[in-house]
């Protein structure tokens, strides 16, 4: 492979308006404009990755392209004052991976203001066994302690616990010290969530109330939700007075059925994540705690496998059909 050339997975439109995955080469001359170049160590795959391979328009438009809304690795050349070529170095979120050529890849190209210097602890790997998802984890678990629901508060609840966010949200939750219900539909992650730091595990038919009563009996002080819908609506419904649900999924659909009964009667929050476009300073401050002390004990127990970009299509279907629990971490220059 020529010095100015890299493997990436792209994700191509055909004549039959169908989408086509194939690990190709590309020259440097083929990425976007940026600050930075950055030699890709380790992505991470997401559920968003796997509809921006089918072409869905609310996620990616433009293509030819290059998956991955994650990526951490070194900085070979800079236009930035603030980042010098050798810097270990982590992006995650804004338009990577969306519109913008991603992680998949061995080399990304990208503005400086999306880039965020390694934390002191955490190695490249580590960072994308976090990723997106670890990332907006740890933004609802903030989003729990800015509303004062602190460990003492009684039994909080992760919905979707075997996916990315919820695994990641046990493991931190878990380890300061909070009761953890994790929701999960895979009997068989059961002994994996306990591990990660799970008190206990329950059905989501156990978390679902279709009626349309405006509240239920009070359960959760705090609960981090990672799919809406009617759980979600369940869930506020039965958050204890003075709890917070901080939601950041929709895999359960968009709708929620709610009064505002609870947010009256209650004082329950709500609080919504969004972790595309965090601002940096509360960016670098969640990637510092995710370093020190909100790192889970386990951290490697959340990796299900690692991937080559070559076994990536496997994967992407993998994660859409719902048969993946964990974390799959990608390295793009890994060949086997």
């Amino acid at each position: 492979m020529a010095a100015d050339s890299f493997r990436c997975l792209l994700v191509t439109k055909e004549a039959d308006g169908k989408f086509k995955l194939a690990v190709t080469e590309r020259s440097l001359g083929d990425l976007p404009a940026g600050d930075v170049l950055i030699d890709v160590r380790y992505s991470s795959l997401n559920y968003k990755d796997a509809l921006s391979a089918a072409g869905h328009p609310g996620v990616t438009r433009k293509f030819p392209h290059v998956l991955g809304i994650d990526a951490s690795g070194v900085v070979l050349e800079s236009k930035s004052p603030d980042l010098r070529p050798g810097d270990e170095v982590l992006v995650t979120g804004f338009d990577q991976g969306q519109n913008t050529w991603g992680g998949f890849a061995e080399r990304i190209r990208v503005p400086a203001g999306w880039v965020v210097k390694l934390p002191r602890g955490m190695s490249l790997r580590d960072a994308m066994i976090y990723g997106t998802a670890g990332f907006t984890a740890a933004l609802c678990v903030a989003a729990l302690e800015c509303a004062e629901v602190p460990p003492t508060s009684g039994p909080v609840l992760v919905t979707g616990a075997s996916g990315g966010v919820g695994c990641v949200a046990v493991a931190i939750l878990a380890k300061l010290g909070y009761h953890v219900t994790a929701v999960s539909g895979k009997p068989a992650s059961r002994d994996w969530l306990k591990k990660l730091g799970a008190a206990e595990v329950i059905d989501r038919a156990e978390v679902t109330d279709a009626s349309n009563k405006p509240m239920l009996a009070e359960r959760w002080a705090g609960a981090v939700d990672t799919v809406g819908g009617s759980m979600l609506s369940t869930v506020v419904r039965t958050l204890k007075r003075n709890g917070c649900a901080a939601a950041c999924g929709l895999v359960g659909g968009t709708d929620l059925p709610l009064t505002v009964y609870p947010f009256i009667l209650r004082n329950v929050t709500l609080a919504g994540i969004d972790s595309v476009e965090c601002a940096m300073p509360l960016r670098l401050a969640t990637w510092e705690k995710l370093a020190g002390p909100w790192r889970p004990a386990k951290l490697d127990e959340l990796v299900a496998a690692t991937a080559s970009l070559d076994e990536m299509p496997e994967w992407i279907e993998k994660i859409r059909g719902g048969h993946v629990a964990g974390r799959l971490l990608v390295e793009p220059g890994l060949r086997r």
